[in-house]
């Protein structure tokens, strides 16, 4: 599939005063529609890319299949529309995965136009039965507090757009593995994870997720899916996503900005004191 991540557009540009008319990059934004078995399951605003990706990640993520063998194959789907072409993914299963199309349809648009309950989303993923993740995962302080800059550095559309967010993947050394952008935060995430289902490298027990923007509850959950035992963010993390992030024993981590950075969870994957404290959240 090829569609462009930018478009280009005409603005004019007020600076202390003076106009100036140029051109400008836009990061592009465009509706991606997964199909099941010839049946629509959800759409998603994204920005063109790794399209095969963000549809093998998103199944994964939100439980629909639990291995990389349950994703038969992947396709850009046939007979669409003129306008549709490059926006609509045809995804085939295995056999053995049960798929309520209406019911999971319906949970999709709930939980995407009109948000879920705390209590709820939790307990959603207990009855997934997502396990613990790795408790043996280290990463120094130090190696920590330089993967903003390895991340930014890599976002190739961001530096001409300052439109996107994206997500990275490294090792215990610091090493990238994986990154990538999207208008939406969870959207590059599901990139990052797709491609661990599609290279057979789930679960991701030895690494850790660098995320742009603030690290909510939507980004634990995938993370711990794919299980992945430490998630930092450069802005704030949300309540339900320290929460869950303790729940699963994960290591969240926020405003990792330059030598700094703020421990919610899990601080002995950077050598710090074990914790002994829980927040009041309310019920």
């Amino acid at each position: 599939m090829s569609r462009r991540d930018t478009d280009i557009t005409r603005v004019h540009e007020w600076n202390d005063g003076r106009v100036e008319a140029r051109q400008d990059d836009l990061a592009a934004e465009e509706p991606l529609e997964i199909r099941v078995g010839g049946h629509s399951l959800t759409v998603t605003m994204r920005t063109p890319g790794n399209d095969f990706e963000l549809a093998a990640g998103f199944l994964f993520t939100e439980g629909i299949v639990e291995s990389p063998e349950q994703i038969v194959a992947i396709r850009e789907a046939a007979g669409t529309k003129i306008t549709e072409r490059g926006n609509v993914v045809e995804v085939e299963l295995s056999p053995d995965v049960k798929l309520d199309l209406e019911s999971t349809r319906r949970n999709f648009f709930a939980a995407s136009s009109c948000g879920i309950c705390g209590k709820a989303s939790i307990e959603s993923v207990r009855l997934r039965g997502i396990r613990a993740v790795n408790p043996n995962f280290r990463v120094t302080p130090e190696i920590l507090c330089g993967l903003p800059e390895k991340l930014k550095a890599s976002q190739k559309v961001f530096s001409r757009t300052g439109g996107l967010h994206a997500a990275a993947l490294f090792d215990h050394d610091g090493e990238m593995l994986a990154e990538r952008e999207d208008i939406g935060r969870h959207n590059a995430v599901d990139k990052i994870v797709g491609w661990a289902v599609r290279a057979n490298r789930v679960p991701l027990a030895d690494c850790a997720l660098v995320v742009s923007g603030r690290g909510g509850f939507e980004i634990v959950q995938k993370a711990a899916v794919a299980g992945i035992p430490l998630v930092a963010s450069v802005s704030a993390c949300s309540s339900l996503a320290v929460r869950l992030a303790r729940e699963v024993g994960m290591t969240l981590a926020g405003f990792l900005r330059g030598r700094r950075f703020v421990v919610y969870a899990g601080g002995e994957r950077l050598g710090l004191a074990a914790e002994n404290v829980s927040l009041p959240f309310r019920a």
